[in-house]
């Protein structure tokens, strides 16, 4: 994977992230002080968990020769600060000729994309200051 690299200069609060060949903007919106420029940091966490299980479904789907013509995802985020819990709920979509044994095969592939299993351990964070 390549480092993911952000930065951040006097513009409220209009984030430059980078990896690789590829950049995309994060901001906060204007209800917090931001221009709404791109997707909020939580935005951001709840669609990588979107992006990978959605490419997981769809990699598992085309080895299996199956008839899955469309998958959608709905993440929804919520920070529950009294308690520090933080509560991600993923609602999927089918759609195809698929059986029951399918639908229930790809609801557990849901649960093996990699940034599911991360969220679901343990996170170590290492910071360094430069």
């Amino acid at each position: 994977m390549d480092t993911i690299n952000a930065h951040i200069g006097k513009e409220l609060y209009k984030t430059t992230i980078t990896a690789g060949t590829n950049t995309l903007f994060a901001d906060e919106p204007e209800s917090m002080g931001g221009q709404n420029l791109g997707f909020a940091p939580q935005e951001l966490f709840a669609s990588s968990l979107a992006a990978c299980t959605i490419i997981t479904l769809r990699m598992y789907a085309d080895r299996k020769g199956w008839d899955l013509t469309d998958v959608k995802i709905e993440v929804t985020f919520e920070r529950d600060i009294p308690v520090n819990i933080t509560k991600l709920e993923r609602k999927i979509e089918f759609t195809g000729n698929l059986d029951e044994a399918q639908r229930a095969r790809l609801r557990v592939i849901a649960d093996s994309c990699p940034i599911h299993k991360a969220l679901s351990n343990p996170i170590a964070i290492t910071t360094t200051i430069l």
